[in-house]
């Protein structure tokens, strides 16, 4: 199957590229800032470890996802490999998912990789409601990346708006409870900017509801709420995908 085959090839190519290394050296990394932290914590060592850890491989993550697809993508635009591939006899919705279906499968990797050194200070459970939690973030920006690098067709934008896109997604919670706040201002001007707030907090995933550190550290969410967080996801995901083969279906071979 082209999809098949696609996937494939997006393996090899981030097997044979410096992915597998540069997670390699972040989990050392890693590793070496939670030995520091041991050493200088007064107390709660073990607890700010797992956070501090936590919070670093979650981010590597997501910047080795979203630079290793804008990277491959606009490899195959300069070398007019795209060109080629857009002139065979192959449904371009097959393209275009097979190279997700790749690169989400990277991220999924990494996720699971980046998961098990914090088997060091959390519960099996726990790592393992995190680590899929990780791997549902990186199959998303996997998508995101490939739809801004597919639509730009430079890398610094497509990392740039991808960047964004995530630091948005992560931080809009905050942003409407700050808009929100005892000491807000109740003229129009703030209304219509507490309006514009929600207008584009709708527009982005809820991110800030999954891979959470406190999962690692005070146990485990509850089902449903676990669940509707990698659900919404889920669904942002399958949009993006939407977005992404419009734009693709409109581009000339």
């Amino acid at each position: 199957m082209p999809s098949a085959n696609l996937v494939r090839l997006v393996l090899l190519e981030a097997r044979r590229g410096a992915l597998p290394w540069l997670a390699l050296t972040a989990v050392a990394l890693s590793l070496g800032l939670a030995a520091f932290l041991s050493q200088v914590a007064l107390t709660e060592s073990r607890s700010l470890q797992a956070a501090i850890v936590a919070a670093v491989l979650r981010a590597c993550a997501v910047f080795l996802v979203a630079a290793h697809v804008a990277a491959s993508v606009l490899r195959e635009i300069n070398d007019k490999s795209l060109e080629l591939m857009l002139s065979l006899p192959l449904a371009r919705s097959a393209q275009y998912n097979g190279r997700f279906l790749g690169f989400a499968l990277c991220g999924v990797l990494l996720a699971l990789f980046f998961a098990l050194p914090l088997l060091f200070w959390a519960s099996p459970a726990a790592v393992v409601l995190w680590g899929i939690s990780l791997a549902f973030e990186a199959a998303l920006m996997a998508a995101a990346t490939l739809f801004f690098a597919m639509s730009l067709a430079q890398l610094l934008p497509a990392i740039a708006a991808s960047a964004g896109f995530y630091l948005l997604a992560r931080t809009m919670a905050s942003i409407q409870a700050i808009a929100t706040g005892p000491h807000r201002d109740e003229s129009t001007a703030d209304r219509i900017a507490r309006w514009a707030v929600d207008a584009v907090a709708l527009l982005f995933p809820r991110l800030d509801g999954v891979t959470r550190t406190e999962w690692l550290l005070y146990g485990a969410p509850p089902a449903g709420t676990y669940a509707a967080a990698l659900g919404g996801l889920a669904v942002y995901g399958v949009l993006l995908i939407a977005a992404g083969l419009f734009d693709f279906h409109r581009r000339s071979a």
